[in-house]
């Protein structure tokens, strides 16, 4: 197994915001939107952690007509261009864009009806302290959703992934996406940092040749 390289926690540079945000990542936000309402009772507020540009949310509100989003990130950079996004979009009135960190939220327990999160757990070196937070804010009965990408087993299947999935990528982009390839975590590592807090490892599964998932309910 690699071993994990930490990347920048915070992608706070106009380049790496506009690089991200060109990335074409329709079909990966369409089927992360669709696998969490396939679990989401439809009803409450929802959080997302880690929203970048706000992709996520404006997504859902194409998919979905209940339900507002606060949607938060520590980069400046990226809720400027997020909050440009969502105005275009015309959904300035079911999302919120907030700059708050992961990891020490200003929100009381149990506030939210759910709490979704694509791809910003192998941005955190010490993700245990996200996952903490996660599911302090939510209510009991509340879905976790969280998706991110899965460290490969060697550097030979890391290049195919970048060679696959970022053959139409400049240079910039795909080495974003290769350093957050060995950022990421492996399933056994995201299983053992939700069972400290109660959750059945098995809620975490491999849902592709580059993601984990987990799905679960706060008790």
């Amino acid at each position: 197994m690699l071993q994990r390289v930490l990347e920048s926690e915070v992608m706070d540079s106009l380049a790496e915001a506009d690089d991200y945000d060109s990335m074409d990542h329709r079909a990966v936000n369409q089927a992360f939107v669709r696998d969490f309402l396939a679990h989401w009772d439809g009803r409450g507020p929802i959080l997302d952690v880690g929203t970048g540009t706000a992709q996520i949310p404006i997504e859902f509100c194409r998919q979905s007509f209940e339900g507002q989003v606060t949607a938060i990130d520590l980069a400046e950079s990226m809720l400027a261009i997020g909050r440009r996004n969502v105005e275009a979009a015309g959904l300035s009135d079911r999302i919120t864009l907030e700059k708050v960190n992961g990891r020490e939220m200003p929100y009381g327990s149990c506030t939210f009806a759910a709490v979704i999160s694509n791809s910003i757990i192998h941005h955190i070196p010490e993700p245990c302290s996200a996952f903490g937070e996660m599911t302090r804010v939510v209510c009991p009965g509340a879905t976790l959703f969280v998706r991110d990408l899965l460290r490969p087993h060697d550097e030979s299947t890391l290049e195919r992934l970048v060679e696959v999935y970022a053959a139409g990528a400049n240079a910039h982009q795909r080495q974003m996406f290769h350093d957050s390839l060995h950022a990421a975590l492996s399933l056994d590592e995201v299983r053992n940092m939700v069972a400290s807090f109660n959750f059945c490892p098995t809620t975490v599964q491999q849902t592709s040749d580059r993601h984990w998932t987990w799905i679960a309910r706060k008790p």
